[in-house]
């Protein structure tokens, strides 16, 4: 089964399966929940500000595929969402829990993966965790991709191919986060100083054209 998401389809998606395997008695969720669970600090990248009608609109159009169904708890007036993936590929647990971490995290390493898998799945090892990606690759039509390793990393990434894949090129190694960071800073600051230097002049204009008319009067 082919499956075509856009970025915030993704988020949406992955934020059901998420929940439904780490906090089963709060699932399923409601719009509120939803958001709310799109717009999370941790375990997100990127992080996103989405407001309720963005996440309802990517609700309304997973329905559409078939990947999200509307329910009703007995006694409550509140809609409620929960995901229908598990049904349409039926994978196991594992499968399930590397794909929700890809979705909501992006491209990463067996090892990040087995880590940032606990709470929905304890794998044994890295090569129950291989093992796993390497299924998930075989698929007709596969679900993940291994990318070219990257330079200064020392084991490749996999991507879910549910959505557009990230450029190797244009995406910055997470190591070199703190030296974007002062690039950014420097950036910043070098304007600073060109728009301080332009104020300083304007202001020695003004002075000079204010004295040349104060002398006029004296």
């Amino acid at each position: 089964m082919k499956i075509e998401l856009n970025d915030i389809q993704t988020r949406v998606l992955g934020c059901l399966m998420e929940k439904e395997q780490t906090t089963p008695e709060y699932y399923p969720l409601t719009l509120n929940s939803l958001t709310a669970a799109c717009n999370q600090k941790s375990s997100r990248h990127p992080v996103v500000n989405f407001d309720q009608s963005t996440v309802a609109r990517a609700v309304e159009e997973l329905r559409e595929k078939k990947l999200v169904l509307l329910v009703h708890d007995q006694g409550s007036r509140t809609a409620k969402y929960r995901h229908y993936l598990k049904e349409k590929l039926n994978l196991p647990i594992r499968q399930l829990a590397l794909l929700t971490v890809l979705m909501l995290r992006g491209p990463q390493t067996p090892g990040e993966l087995k880590n940032r898998t606990e709470r929905a799945y304890k794998f044994d090892d890295l090569q129950e965790v291989l093992k796993s990606l390497q299924d998930l690759a075989e698929h007709d039509p596969p679900f993940v991709k291994e990318l070219p390793r990257q330079m200064g990393r020392k084991e490749n990434r996999f991507v879910h191919l549910f959505a557009s894949e990230p450029s190797v090129e244009e995406e910055p190694l997470l190591q070199d986060k703190a030296v974007m960071d002062v690039r950014a800073e420097n950036e910043r600051i070098d304007q600073l100083e060109k728009r301080v230097a332009e104020l300083e002049t304007q202001l020695k204009t003004v002075t000079k054209q204010f004295k040349l008319f104060k002398a006029q009067f004296e």
